[in-house]
């Protein structure tokens, strides 16, 4: 038989998917708004209604025009509290203000199912942050308690990037790092056993090629040969369903096996710079198609069989004005007009053409070791702020410019997003286009290094 092509492909498995999905399927949709070309909330509460499988969103703030947008649509809302109104919000005063003030006006005509407290604070590493969730994740829960009967099914949580673990293992024999197991997160899942809420986490198989060898294949669940994990005897074929048996199998050492696990985030981008091999629609289609696929069966993992995970892919849409490569501006199911990006099974119509995929950048320039990454003068403080978050959330070292540092002077947001932006610039091989920031990032032959101060 001749095999099928990769159009055809995506065809059957999103006619598959389609047939599978009922209105109970567990699956959902992060919808950022970083861009400047996005239909209005209105419109896409309407398209998610009445197109997509998806029946619940994330979003990542708690912005009123979304919240009145999905009122009485019947689709759930998960709502997020930036990472600086952490340490505040162990006050339990302040805690019911935000209540009030971010919650009561709009539920339960909004379903706000999840708050989820902050996002992804290990990563950023901020130790506020780290040691205020547990404390505002309880008086949150007694500020919802308080505020009336109508607010208790709503639960409290924080969505964890999976940089979580110790060392480089397999799955039956994972751990959560020993500086923060006994001290962090067991307090967090004991919270969620208490309160019978889930522990949310971000995987992205993504941004684990790193460890796995650069397999694309496996991560996104094409066939392989799979891996074999020798102490459970079992064999994983894909990324995803080891990510969640190390999370399931480090929560069961500390005793919380029992605790809901909720996939927070997980996608993969459609374009990326040139030499990402990584990021393109093939691979982006087969993620995301199996992924919706995978969810809807409730086939769980090796460890986890038969077990229901409640997912938001990332995300619905391309957003133009994310800082970062490529790849960060194109996560989205959808262009900003609702076409797709590619065939994924989102759509409750069935199969839709596939689009002309966009032609990546020409190849820019040979890196030139001379080249440093500095903000723009026009740039404002507020864009590099968001600068300064994104590159440190990247994995780059930001110790310089933290306390004792020998960067931290001066300590302006201008200074230190400089570092971190030619920090994270380096980190991309000195690719041009890693220093764009949403034009906020400009390339100088100029060393910004000063004293013990060293930009490399």
């Amino acid at each position: 038989m001749k095999s099928l092509t990769s159009l055809q492909l995506f065809l059957l498995l999103s006619t598959t998917v389609f047939n599978l999905f009922s209105s109970t399927a567990a699956i959902g949709v992060n919808y950022g708004m970083v861009a400047d070309n996005l239909p209005s909330p209105t419109e896409v509460a309407n398209f998610i209604k009445s197109k997509t499988i998806f029946d619940s969103v994330k979003i990542f703030d708690t912005n009123p025009n979304v919240l009145r947008a999905f009122a009485n649509t019947g689709i759930t809302m998960t709502v997020t509290i930036p990472n600086g109104e952490i340490p505040n919000l162990a006050n339990e005063g302040a805690a019911s203000a935000w209540v009030n003030a971010n919650i009561q006006p709009f539920h339960p005509q909004t379903k706000i199912k999840y708050i989820s407290i902050g996002n992804e604070i290990v990563l950023l590493g901020n130790p506020a942050h780290i040691n205020g969730l547990v404390p505002a994740m309880i008086a949150l829960t007694e500020a919802l308690r308080k505020a009336g009967p109508q607010f208790q099914d709503i639960k409290v949580t924080s969505a964890h990037a999976l940089n979580m673990f110790q060392g480089l293992t397999v799955p039956s024999l994972a751990r959560f790092r020993v500086d923060l197991a006994e001290t962090f997160f067991k307090p967090v899942l004991q919270f969620h056993q208490q309160n019978k809420s889930p522990f949310m986490i971000n995987p992205y198989p993504y941004f684990e090629l790193n460890v796995m060898s650069d397999n694309i294949d496996y991560a996104v669940f094409r066939k392989t040969p799979g891996v074999f994990d020798p102490t459970s005897k079992k064999t994983y074929t894909n990324a995803l369903d080891s990510l969640l048996d190390k999370t399931y199998t480090a929560m069961t050492a500390l005793g919380f096996g029992d605790v809901d696990i909720v996939i927070g985030e997980t996608g993969w981008p459609s374009l990326g710079d040139p030499g990402n091999k990584a990021a393109g629609m093939d691979n982006a289609a087969s993620y995301n198609g199996h992924l919706i696929r995978k969810i809807v069966s409730g086939a769980g993992t090796p460890l986890m069989p038969n077990r229901k995970f409640e997912t938001y892919i990332f995300a619905l849409f391309n957003e133009n004005q994310k800082p970062g490569p490529i790849a960060e501006k194109n996560w989205g199911l959808f262009q900003p007009d609702f076409s797709p990006v590619y065939t994924s099974g989102a759509l409750r119509d069935g199969p839709q053409p596939i689009p002309k995929p966009v032609q990546p950048m020409p190849a820019p320039p040979a890196a030139n070791a001379k080249k440093f990454c500095v903000p723009k003068p026009e740039a404002t403080d507020a864009q590099l702020q968001n600068n300064l978050d994104y590159a440190c959330g990247q994995g780059i070292d930001c110790r310089p410019i933290q306390a004792g540092g020998v960067c931290v002077e001066p300590a302006t947001v201008r200074s230190r997003a400089a570092f971190a932006m030619n920090s994270y610039f380096k980190s991309k091989l000195g690719v041009d286009s890693a220093c764009d920031f949403s034009g906020t990032g400009q390339l100088t032959t100029v060393d910004p290094s000063y004293g013990n101060c060293r930009y490399v």
